[in-house]
């Protein structure tokens, strides 16, 4: 019976010993992971991270994550030149050959960008609610707004300030903000035009999927499909209003669900915003769907398995 009880004793050991080193390796990538954020993102303004306690639950297992800061309000191109300088500085800091680049909103063109020009510093690129082909909202701020206009005076004035309010209060205080840019950037024409210089991903049919890897850059996508999806979330409310410029198609409130696809599609439907997708506002997001904390770990695990 002693003999019987130890044998019990130290299987339940060996077990836990490997349940907690699996666990403790679950996110650990060969390559570190860069969070890249979308139009009027950051990387921190004080305690409260653009990707809202997400960087800590991928650290827990064992990634390697770094949180860069690129202008608020500004092109794809310029932005992504940004990230490009601070891709090469995290290599060099890091020792690693090379970065996992996780993009939202803006976020995901602007990592497009660093692999379509440097494919060997990008192992992957990962596009979460990108702005793939562009974005309606953009589309109908042009409109409303026209070159020469008071409107677009206005609009752009507001915008730029915004952009460097939101880059002094996050340390970024020297990034180039350009409203504007960032506007015709995300438009449906501005998009198609990056996407003609930078096609690595992009799905050729209207809501497919694009090639899985391209000059040794993987890419994924996952998005969202709905635009409120709680009710105590102060910014659910505009993203139900910005989202009527879609005319009843799927969308996050501000990017359809087409738009949102690139390279391997993991899932373009989840009922989650454009904010629930980084965890936002501050963690309050949709309780009835998949936590979007752990569709980061989940995909930081795929990435492992995928040897990247």
């Amino acid at each position: 019976m002693k003999k019987t009880l130890t044998t019990c004793l130290a299987a339940c050991a060996l077990a836990l010993t490997v349940s907690a080193a699996s666990a403790g390796t679950y996110t650990q990538t060969k390559y570190p992971i860069v969070l890249v954020h979308g139009i009027f993102g950051f990387d921190n303004i004080g305690p409260v991270e653009y990707f809202y306690g997400i960087p800590s639950a991928l650290r827990a297992d064992g990634a390697r994550v770094y949180l860069v800061q690129v202008s608020a309000a500004n092109s794809h191109e310029v932005r992504g030149e940004q990230l490009l300088s601070q891709v090469r500085k995290i290599l060099a800091s890091s020792g690693a050959a090379k970065v996992n680049l996780i993009g939202h909103s803006q976020g995901s063109p602007t990592s497009r960008y660093v692999a379509s020009v440097h494919p060997e510093l990008v192992a992957s690129v990962t596009s979460v609610n990108g702005v793939n082909k562009g974005s309606a909202v953009a589309d109908v701020v042009l409109g409303v707004a026209p070159p020469g206009s008071l409107a677009r005076s206005v609009l752009v004035t507001v915008s730029n300030g915004l952009g460097s309010l939101i880059g002094f209060l996050s340390g970024g205080k020297g990034l180039p903000q350009n409203a504007l840019a960032a506007a015709t950037s995300l438009s449906t024409g501005g998009t198609a035009k990056f996407n003609l210089a930078h096609p690595e991903g992009v799905p050729t049919t209207v809501c497919g999927e694009g090639a899985y890897a391209v000059r040794g850059v993987a890419y994924y996508s996952w998005g969202g499909a709905r635009s409120y999806t709680n009710m105590f979330d102060i910014a659910d409310p505009l993203l139900a209003l910005t989202s009527l410029a879609f005319g009843g198609g799927k969308n996050d409130g501000l990017v359809s669900a087409c738009s949102q696809r690139l390279g391997r599609v993991i899932r373009a439907d989840y009922a989650m915003n454009h904010l629930d997708a980084v965890n936002q506002t501050v963690g309050i997001v949709n309780l009835f769907e998949t936590s979007p904390v752990s569709l980061y770990r989940a995909h930081a695990n795929r990435l492992k398995n995928a040897g990247l």
